[in-house]
């Protein structure tokens, strides 16, 4: 059982930028894949981000070339640096994990139908 624990949310103005954190309870081994989703009221939870146990990534492309999802395996650590924030970029992001070397995919992005753990989130509020 991995525990999820997300931190760094706030409020910002755009153009801003804020970098979450997600600790994981136990040690990351390259057979867990991490994730980063969001979600607004009344939408479904999206993908945002993903990081598989080799280290490649996968963006959404809302978000391609502002965020950057990391991973510090020695800190059992997840990271997202959001920068040029946007107001629609505002949501409650939920870190996620999946024990398998790389995430299940469904059009290309992390699926939450295959996520096993999520956090509690974090929210990012982005005012214009």
């Amino acid at each position: 059982q991995v525990q999820l624990a997300e931190s760094g949310g706030g409020s910002v103005e755009a153009g801003g930028s804020l970098r979450l954190s997600c600790q994981a309870s136990e040690a990351q081994h390259k057979n867990y894949c991490f994730g980063w989703f969001r979600q607004v009221p009344g939408e479904e939870r999206e993908g945002v981000a993903h990081i598989n146990g080799d280290g490649s990534t996968k963006y959404a492309d809302a978000v391609k070339g502002r965020f950057t999802i990391s991973r510090d395996n020695t800190k059992n650590t997840l990271y997202l640096q959001m920068n040029n924030l946007k107001a629609e970029d505002t949501a409650m992001y939920f870190c996620a994990a999946e024990s398998a070397a790389s995430c299940t995919v469904i059009g290309g992005l992390f699926s939450a139908a295959y996520v096993e753990y999520w956090g509690q989130g974090t929210q990012v509020t982005v005012s214009s």
